[in-house]
């Protein structure tokens, strides 16, 4: 797996679509519907620690866990500008190995895509459900095998910004709803340009497996929905929303 050394410096500038606020008030209003207080919470995969500082800021007592050193960095740099005392751990989700137990445990942006296996999920879950405390939710979403292939596809996504100059390319594989994806990155220092490149992909699976492979990590009840919604998904969706109870 790539450990995102030149995707770390530009994660943030390339996501900035991303509602860091509306996710956090998401997860919360979810908790909330499910009846669940979220106590004390791991944020599985929180690369540069945009959503844990949110959920932080809302009061959650929450620390964040991801494979990435340079993603780290970033993370700890930005709750340390936020005056936020937030552990940061450095670990690989399908190997989880926390101090103890939690309460809830969350992983977004479709971090579940890039592991490298379905086995690799299956670890995943097995870890959450091993530190999750009997009840205790699990809150992740994916994107889904039809977003992999009608709209990541083969494109290619340009991404030119102030600081960098960013090519996304995509190659889907049909067999196993796979992305392969290369960013190359276009760094200018002075008069010349430097090219960096980072090469990952993801893997999407239909939610029937999904289901299966939650109830085989002893989780006995979970819901689905549409995105950053409490619609139930279709056929259509791009990205689904799991809660997942771990067995009382």
């Amino acid at each position: 797996m790539s450990s995102y050394s030149v995707f770390a410096q530009y994660y943030d500038s390339l996501t900035q679509n991303v509602e860091y606020r509306k996710w956090a008030d998401y997860l919360l209003e979810l908790l909330k519907q499910l009846g669940h207080d979220p106590g004390l919470t791991v944020d599985l995969a929180c690369g540069t620690g945009s959503l844990t500082l949110e959920l932080f800021r809302r009061g959650v007592d929450i620390y964040g866990v991801d494979a990435s050193v340079e993603m780290l960095s970033e993370a700890k740099a930005k709750s340390a500008e936020a005056g936020a005392d937030i552990l940061f751990l450095r670990q690989k989700m399908q190997s989880l190995d926390l101090y103890g137990t939690v309460d809830t445990a969350i992983c977004t942006l479709d971090s579940l895509n890039h592991l490298h296996s379905r086995e690799e999920v299956q670890k995943t879950f097995d870890r959450v459900s091993l530190f999750l405390n009997p009840g205790g939710w699990f809150l992740f979403d994916m994107n889904t095998p039809y977003k992999h292939e009608k709209v990541l596809g083969d494109n290619t996504f340009v991404y030119d910004m102030e600081e960098v100059y960013c090519v996304w390319q995509n190659r889907y594989s049909p067999l196993d709803h796979r992305v392969d994806i290369q960013l190359d990155f276009f760094q200018r220092e002075k008069e010349a340009y430097f090219r960096s490149t980072e090469s990952f992909f993801e893997l999407a699976y239909p939610a029937e497996e999904i289901a299966e492979m939650l109830k085989g990590a002893g989780f006995g009840k979970f819901s689905l929905y549409e995105g950053l919604t409490f619609a139930p998904p279709g056929k259509e969706s791009q990205r689904i929303t799991y809660a997942a109870q771990k067995i009382l």
